[in-house]
């Protein structure tokens, strides 16, 4: 393995390349360092790029009309964070990306990407592989959120994102489940009295 085993073992894990052709892969992308509570992309703008996250964490939401936040997703480790909707259709996003910890990233942009996809055939497979199961995901969290309990969802929450739980603030764990701070600890507190 190179200098990012993960990313690679991400990549490799959808389709074989060669040592040649991992190489290329790579160099498509640049490393960054994002420091928390950086927002790399806001509503209104284009998302010009996919990154995958090496170290940290991102939250992926939206503001309602009231400035509530809506947090679709969390990215941490081995995970990619985009607004895929925006980077494919060129158009502007209606969603915001911050971190939520000093991160670093690997980055492409659109026209990196197309290059990658001319020099290297098989990656269009990797990406529609990843982008199917970005899709599954998603649909599985809209069916969530539309009939399980809030405790089901916080527990369905710590088995996608072990850990997590200790990393980021309650309120935005409370965004993701689409509940309320107050409401959350109500939850904690029950399961945790149901374990007893």
């Amino acid at each position: 393995m190179g200098a990012y085993p993960s990313f690679e073992k991400n990549i490799l894990k959808y389709v074989d390349l060669s040592q040649d052709e991992l190489a290329a892969f790579i160099s498509c992308y640049t490393l960054e360092t994002v420091e928390k509570n950086r927002i790399i992309l806001k509503e209104g703008e284009v998302c010009e790029f996919e990154s995958y996250v090496l170290e940290g964490c991102f939250k992926v939401f939206y503001q309602d009309e009231n400035l509530r936040e809506h947090i679709l997703y969390f990215a941490v480790e081995d995970w990619w964070v985009l607004d895929i909707g925006s980077f494919v259709s060129g158009k502007v996003s209606r969603l915001n990306i911050q971190a939520l910890e000093d991160s670093v990233i690997l980055t492409v942009d659109r026209a990196k990407k197309e290059q990658l996809y001319a020099d290297i055939p098989k990656a269009e497979k990797i990406f529609r592989i990843m982008n199917q199961k970005s899709l599954a995901s998603m649909h599985l969290r809209m069916i969530s959120m539309l009939h399980k309990t809030a405790e089901r969802r916080y527990l369905d929450f710590t088995e996608r994102y072990p850990a997590l739980d200790q990393r980021i603030a309650q309120h935005q764990i409370a965004a993701y489940l689409g509940i309320s701070h107050e409401f959350l600890s109500k939850v904690k507190k029950r399961l945790l009295r149901n374990q007893q």
